[in-house]
């Protein structure tokens, strides 16, 4: 029962009997009504033709012992009527019948007058024999010689007798009339049910037919259903929500790909990264073997170490990028000073910037304070000076200053931001790291899902780092010449 097949057919039989039902009933009202309508109309004279025929009655006397006989003998001939005379007042004064079988003395004078005057058919009036029934009935008005009434002759067609015999009959044909009654119900309602089920489920079946040919194409081909669908509001709602969810498939689907080519592109780069130093690494290490042990450099020793720390350095980095990729690093933003920041910088990078001959120009002096992660803003940081690092030449300088900045597409409406440059005279950076990098400019908010860009790894980190605080970045680089990072921050007193 729980099937909607089943609970279609149940509905459907109960609507169906229950109308058959109501029809019947009205029929059985419309055919009562025309049999006494007819009846009524047939025996309309007779209660006319009794009181002229029968002496006693045309004389107007309405009770005499000679009288029952008269009724008597009118029953014999007509067992479905019932004679009475009534008085003026509607008095029921002779009858054929044992006392107690009379239920109400009196009758109501206005039906009969309607009768008698030609109303409109079937009238009904008080059956003397019932205490609240009323029946079709013939009357005429009883006058004495003088031409004076004295009362009714009333006549009931279709008495007791005939209730009798017609609740036998009815008794007889009640079980047949309610079998046909619940055949045909069943039949209707089974006709009733395929008609709907064919019109409501084609559209249904068309949807199945479709989304089973949609099954053998590919999610890049971008699937929809052919076109919307005839039927309730229900199906067209469907469909209209499988398009939907299908283009959202459809352009997750594309995402997805996109997302491994850039991340295949990624690992091709990566693993170009770790090659670099494991091959120098091997390279030094296999030439320190081959020497004689009196001839060994340790100088060989230092640039394979060197190597082994840059490689390690890499691998860290990948781990760092993992963790931003699955979420695992959450901002706690706080009121941080730039001049302790910077300082813990130069204590971090002054050796190996020594070593290569780079000058580190970070200004000190600045008593600024900035709302933001401390720890995150100390990692963008120093990936970007770990680039600039590697890639400036001996000699060349690398600075970081806050400086005023003004953005046409910013608008700021209480403490303004500050800006911090980040500039080296290096190498300077190819046009697709600074496409890449630029995605921030247009989308300062972290997405999990956005795919990396085809940059080194400090660098993707840094793209995903400043998304994490919400940062705008400005960037200007050429190659050869060098580049400037602008990072944008929320200055607080």
């Amino acid at each position: 029962m729980n099937s909607l097949f089943s609970r279609l057919l149940l509905s459907a039989s109960l609507i169906v009997f229950i109308l058959i039902l109501a029809l019947w009933q009205w029929f059985q009202f419309n055919q009562d009504f025309s049999r006494d309508q007819l009846q009524q109309s047939l025996h309309q004279d007779l209660a006319l033709h009794m009181s002229h025929i029968n002496p006693l009655l045309s004389q107007g006397i309405t009770s005499n012992a000679a009288l029952k006989e008269a009724f008597h003998d009118f029953m014999l001939l007509g067992p479905s009527f019932e004679i009475y005379t009534l008085d003026t007042l509607g008095n029921v004064v002779a009858y054929d019948a044992k006392a107690e079988k009379i239920k109400r003395l009196r009758v109501e004078t206005p039906a009969l007058r309607d009768f008698i005057n030609g109303a409109e058919l079937p009238i009904k009036g008080i059956d003397p024999r019932s205490h609240n029934s009323k029946k079709i009935f013939s009357a005429a008005y009883l006058q004495n010689a003088d031409g004076k009434k004295t009362g009714y002759l009333y006549v009931i067609i279709g008495g007791e007798e005939f209730d009798m015999w017609q609740s036998l009959v009815s008794e007889h044909q009640a079980p047949r009339f309610w079998i046909g009654v619940v055949l045909a119900s069943i039949v209707f309602a089974l006709a009733l049910f395929a008609l709907l089920a064919k019109y409501l489920t084609s559209p249904l079946s068309r949807l199945e037919h479709d989304l089973g040919v949609l099954g053998s194409h590919k999610l890049n081909e971008g699937l929809s259903l052919p076109d919307e669908y005839r039927g309730s509001s229900e199906i067209q709602q469907l469909s209209l929500h499988i398009n939907q969810l299908l283009e959202r498939i459809s352009q997750q689907h594309q995402a997805i790909n996109r997302q491994q080519q850039v991340r295949h592109d990624f690992m091709l780069h990566l693993s170009h990264d770790l090659k670099t130093p494991l091959t120098s690494l091997l390279g030094y290490i296999d030439t320190w073997l081959l020497m004689p042990v009196n001839e060994r450099n340790s100088d060989l020793i230092e640039i394979a170490a060197n190597s082994g720390r840059h490689i390690q350095q890499l691998l860290s980095q990948m781990l760092e990028l993992a963790a931003l990729e699955n979420g695992q690093i959450t901002p706690e933003f706080k009121r941080v000073a730039l001049t302790p920041l910077m300082q813990e910088l130069v204590l971090i990078f002054a050796p190996r910037a020594k070593k290569q001959n780079v000058e580190l120009d970070f200004d000190l002096s600045s008593n600024l304070f900035v709302l933001t992660d401390p720890q995150i803003l100390m990692r963008v940081l120093s990936n970007l000076i770990d680039n600039a690092i590697r890639y400036t030449p001996a000699g060349g300088r690398i600075t970081i200053k806050p400086l005023a900045h003004e953005s046409e597409d910013l608008l700021y409406i209480n403490d303004k931001p500050i800006w911090l440059c980040v500039s080296d005279n290096g190498s300077g950076m190819h046009k697709h790291e600074l496409q890449a990098l630029k995605q921030l400019k247009s989308k300062p908010k972290f997405n999990r899902t956005d795919v990396l860009p085809q940059l080194g790894v400090g660098l993707a980190i840094v793209r995903q780092l400043l998304g994490l605080l919400k940062c705008n970045i400005d960037i200007e680089s050429v190659p050869g010449e060098g580049s400037q990072f602008h990072i944008e921050l929320q200055q607080i007193k």
